[in-house]
């Protein structure tokens, strides 16, 4: 094996690591929006069943002072009573009252409703306070694993990278170029050997020419295919394209 090609496998050994713990730590931003997310959703479930009872409440507070205020005209309305010598304004007065009377009726019956309402709706609080509840632990404790994890994961990447560019330079020029440009095109698989006669990035069939280019050990010699450079050791199966 050409001592480059040895040396291109150990950077690229390296940028597979590197390329791992940042693929992991790019994975973190989203799962903590969708934690977010979800604390966010079930916050606003609780503030919405909150704000239901808030106003169930707000209507039951009017239907009391409803009736408070029909209850003011029965007093009113009897004082008057007692005031007139008029049989026919006794009589209006008291169609006034028992209309007053049946209004009062109808706004208990009213009342008794929301008040069936809002138990209803506390419950559903209630509910909606233990999910809010259950869904900040599971967050909170997940939040810690990804912040323990991405410490973790920038301590052991500034390590990997930490030397990556002697690794690099050690690498002739052109060379270097080569495999920085297919990287970027290619990913971390951009040295790969041959096997059964195909090359290991494309997996299409080699000519035995190329095959026996690889054999020499005397330059890089890219795969036709997809450009990829490729190695021959002994150890691999080689089947040579007739």
């Amino acid at each position: 094996m050409l001592p480059v090609i040895e040396k291109l496998i150990i950077l690229q050994d390296r940028d597979r690591k590197i390329l791992t713990m940042e693929d992991e730590l790019s994975r973190i931003a989203p799962e903590r929006q969708e934690l977010e997310s979800m604390l966010s959703a079930a916050s606003s479930l609780l503030d919405n069943a909150k704000l239901k009872v808030k106003q169930l409440e707000t209507e039951r507070k009017k239907l009391e002072l409803d009736v408070d205020a029909k209850k003011g005209l029965i007093d009113k309305y009897s004082i008057q009573q007692f005031q007139t010598k008029k049989n026919e304004e006794y009589r209006a007065l008291a169609h006034e009252i028992e209309g007053c009377k049946a209004a009062i009726v109808k706004l208990d019956d009213q009342q008794i409703e929301l008040m069936e309402q809002i138990e209803m709706q506390q419950q559903e609080v209630a509910k909606a306070t233990q999910h809010a509840a259950a869904i900040k632990k599971t967050a909170d404790s997940r939040t810690a694993d990804l912040n323990t994890s991405e410490a973790g994961l920038r301590k052991e990447l500034a390590d990997l990278q930490t030397n990556r560019g002697e690794l690099a330079d050690a690498v002739e020029g052109i060379a270097r170029s080569k495999y920085e440009r297919l990287l970027k095109q290619k990913g971390h698989n951009v040295v790969v050997g041959i096997q059964h006669g195909v090359c290991g990035g494309c997996h299409m069939q080699l000519s035995r020419s190329v095959i026996v280019g690889c054999q020499g050990d005397q330059d890089l010699v890219p795969c036709p295919n997809c450009g990829r450079i490729l190695y021959y050791t002994r150890d691999m199966d080689l089947a040579v394209a007739e």
